[in-house]
């Protein structure tokens, strides 16, 4: 009886610890005697104690941050560039053995990526096409990350901080634009208004009494100020043979 408690505990002893419980977003690595054996899916798995190891993978999609770079444009501007890469593994297998520390080397390839693609434009475009400079920052990680067995799935710019100078020239171009439209709707206004103020004097001009009735209108408005007026008026056909005179 004795004995086979003894042979119990020792199975136990050499079992239990070869008992692994892999979740669902993860993935096992196992090396055999330092050697790669095989990969693990998720579930209730068993290894051979002190022969095999086991490394967890995290599959998930994880978001790298990418810290402030400063990078110099293609118009010589200095700005700072900050950027987040969203990768996910793909090959555990690969993410254990081609790299120590496939996040960090991850993040650090960005790093260098993001300086190299933004450098390559002016600021007018950094500001304006950040979409497309995400893209090309992807496919230059994604290229470089294959062969460790991860995917970026996106990348994409964050804060782009500009001089303060700078700030202060785009403040006052901003302004300026916005004056300049300003004078243009008004203009246009005025112009609309003069059109229609010539419209509305060549109708009167070719209605008969026209003018005398709008005379008649001043008059009115005129008549309900208190302040004294003295109004001389002439009759229209002496005022057109006077004109027709002076000619």
């Amino acid at each position: 009886m004795v004995i086979l408690v003894l042979l119990l505990i020792i199975v136990l002893a050499i079992v239990i610890p070869g008992i692994r419980i892999i979740n669902q977003y993860e993935r096992g690595v196992v090396l055999r005697l330092g050697k790669y054996s095989r990969t693990l899916n998720p579930g209730f798995r068993v290894i051979i104690p002190y022969i095999d190891k086991m490394r967890k993978v995290d599959i998930r999609t994880t978001p790298m941050d990418i810290d402030k770079q400063e990078v110099i444009t293609k118009d010589n501007v200095t700005v700072n560039v900050d950027a987040v890469v969203y990768a996910r593994v793909i090959d555990a297998g690969k993410a254990v053995l081609e790299t120590t520390n496939y996040r960090y080397a991850t993040s650090t390839f960005a790093q260098t990526a993001l300086r190299d693609v933004t450098g390559n434009f002016d600021l007018d475009e950094i500001l304006s096409k950040r979409d497309e400079i995400s893209q090309q920052i992807r496919a230059i990680v994604d290229a470089q990350t294959d062969k460790w067995g991860i995917d970026i799935e996106s990348v994409r710019l964050q804060n782009i901080e500009l001089p303060v100078d700078m700030k202060r020239a785009m403040a006052k171009q901003a302004e300026a634009e916005r004056e300049r439209r300003a004078a243009i709707i008004s203009a246009e206004g005025e112009k609309s208004a003069a059109a229609a103020v010539a419209e509305a004097a060549s109708m009167l001009a070719r209605t008969p009494g026209g003018i005398n009735i709008r005379t008649l209108q001043t008059l009115e408005k005129i008549s309900t100020d208190p302040s004294q007026k003295t109004v001389i008026l002439l009759p229209t056909d002496l005022a057109d043979g006077i004109s027709k005179m002076a000619r």
